[in-house]
């Protein structure tokens, strides 16, 4: 029963945080303004290799975020405060939009392109940096466990990147019919409260590498 309920918070805390992020609302509205060229069935499975892209890459960053920080020297201290500047600038980014994710050059080569899954569905638009940010700093707060701990804390994550890619592939096929219900303005809007949780976010994990910080004994020492 412990071992359920550990593994369950890991999969709760860790859709909560990356859901908000990859925002598929956002990339549904993307999808719509690039693949106007593409039949139905086209889109369709670019959807669906866009989202396994999406669940590849942020497992890769998962597994390896231990080595990527020892091999720049990265303390767990300094990636959860730079994967919360990464988030909350993003959500103010979604809160108060300026332009596009995507640039109107990036658009219109994605207009040209009869492959748009990888780039620009799966990255920048799904696992940009901030999902990459998160993820890498969920991997730094788990490699501290030990044992079981630790493998049912991986294996938490990793259900909730599935479950994420799940929402995200249901939000893109039912793009279209999104589009109709809530318009123009109630997409923005949706996207907007998104941004909103992502700026929480983004600040808890600053907050959290600052206490750890401050409470690193060795960091004042040196």
């Amino acid at each position: 029963m412990k071992a359920f309920a550990e593994f369950a918070s890991w999969v709760g805390v860790s859709l909560i945080t990356l859901l908000p992020i990859v925002n598929p609302v956002s990339t549904a509205v993307l999808l719509l303004s690039i693949s106007s060229h593409l039949t139905p069935e086209d889109r369709n499975r670019q959807i669906t290799r866009a989202c396994i892209y999406m669940t590849a890459i942020l497992i890769v960053f998962l597994v390896g975020g231990h080595f990527i920080m020892v091999a720049f020297g990265i303390s767990i201290p300094g990636i959860r405060i730079a994967g919360g500047l990464v988030i909350g600038v993003l959500g103010f980014r979604m809160l108060f939009p300026d332009e596009g994710q995507i640039s109107r050059e990036g658009k219109e080569e994605a207009r040209e392109k009869l492959d748009i899954s990888f780039s620009p569905l799966a990255m920048p638009s799904l696992s940009g940096p901030g999902a990459l940010a998160v993820v890498i700093t969920m991997s730094s707060s788990i490699d501290v466990r030990h044992g079981i701990d630790k493998f049912l804390a991986f294996a938490g994550v990793i259900f909730a990147i599935l479950l994420t890619a799940l929402v995200s592939w249901l939000v893109l096929r039912g793009a279209g019919v999104m589009r109709k219900v809530l318009g123009v303005n109630g997409v923005n809007s949706l996207s907007r409260i998104m941004g909103f949780l992502l700026i929480c976010i983004g600040i808890q994990f600053i907050v959290n590498g600052v206490r750890d910080l401050a409470l690193d004994t060795a960091f004042w020492q040196g």
